[in-house]
């Protein structure tokens, strides 16, 4: 038999990719290790291993907790709107979305599409950001956060809506773009275009040392759009992030994926944790893509 009350621990844990983030995503007060025994017991009762740990607070789930994740995941996500919608609907008011360029072009419109399809009259506000802005969710000043986040920061809770998988991206007309594969240490003494200061930039930088690669030269553009027209107009290469197999797409650029080393990035929606009882926020989490 498996103790139930188990399951949500462990569906906090996989919803948001660590012990830390699912306590602070709790609905009731827990503490880490409270969640890390809920996960621990329930694997020693059923005998398997339902995480892998890639990194110092970020889990995977393995094939087996898959499973197991996407048989709970319906009831655990749908539970708070529907204890809600018990009581009254409401879904006056507006919902704010803050995301970078990239998500708001190739992760939110099948997204709202499915919101929009589930709540038609709900008015959803977007806009875009240029850095991972947890202030002014923190603030109230937007309802959901949806970024590459390196740390969630206290008050704030976290379900990962999809990855990022870095692509190498030259010029079309540069002389390996006509490769299969190209090795990024092959363009060591080429000019690199990147982010401006800021967890973009320092994500593009992580990935170059475990290439280890150290371009000579670097040029700074200040979004993934923008890096991509210097990249098409032969400036130099750069390294960006894709939510699909094909990676980002321009006129005048090729892409190629990271195979070697392995590299995975989350992407989470966030929001804050008592922020008041909004079943607009529930709607949109409950239409969320599943990565």
């Amino acid at each position: 038999m498996v103790g139930v009350h188990r399951l949500e621990g462990f569906y906090w844990v996989a919803r948001t990719g660590g012990y830390a983030r699912a306590a602070r995503a709790f609905p009731h007060p827990i503490t880490q290790p409270a969640v890390h025994q809920q996960v621990k017991k329930l694997e020693a009762e059923l005998g398997i291993e339902l995480f892998e740990r890639v990194g110092k607070d970020a889990l995977l789930l393995t094939p087996a907790g898959k499973r197991l994740y996407d048989f709970i995941e319906p009831f655990y996500a749908r539970l708070p709107s529907v204890a809600r919608s018990l009581r009254a609907d409401d879904y006056s008011g507006e919902l704010r979305i803050a995301a970078p360029s990239m998500y708001l072009h190739h992760l939110l419109p099948a997204w709202l599409k499915r919101l929009s399809d589930a709540h038609p009259d709900l008015a959803v506000v977007t806009e875009e950001t240029h850095w991972s802005n947890c202030e002014a969710l923190l603030r109230g000043d937007i309802d959901l956060l949806v970024d590459y986040l390196p740390e969630t920061p206290d008050g704030v809770a976290s379900m990962q809506v999809a990855v990022l998988h870095p692509f190498l991206v030259l010029p079309e007309e540069h002389a390996f773009a006509g490769r299969q594969h190209v090795a990024p240490e092959e363009l060591a003494d080429e000019t690199f275009i990147g982010y401006p200061p800021g967890h973009l930039c320092d994500l593009q930088q992580a990935g170059l040392e475990k290439l280890e690669v150290v371009p000579p030269h670097t040029l700074t553009a200040s979004s993934a759009q923008a890096i991509l027209g210097f990249v098409a107009a032969g400036l130099g290469y750069s390294l960006l992030g894709g939510l699909g197999d094909d990676g980002p797409r321009h006129e005048g650029v090729r892409t190629y994926p990271i195979e070697r080393p392995r590299m995975e990035y989350p992407v989470w929606a966030a929001w804050r944790l008592d922020a008041p009882e909004n079943p607009m926020l529930d709607a949109v989490l409950e239409t969320a893509p599943r990565p």
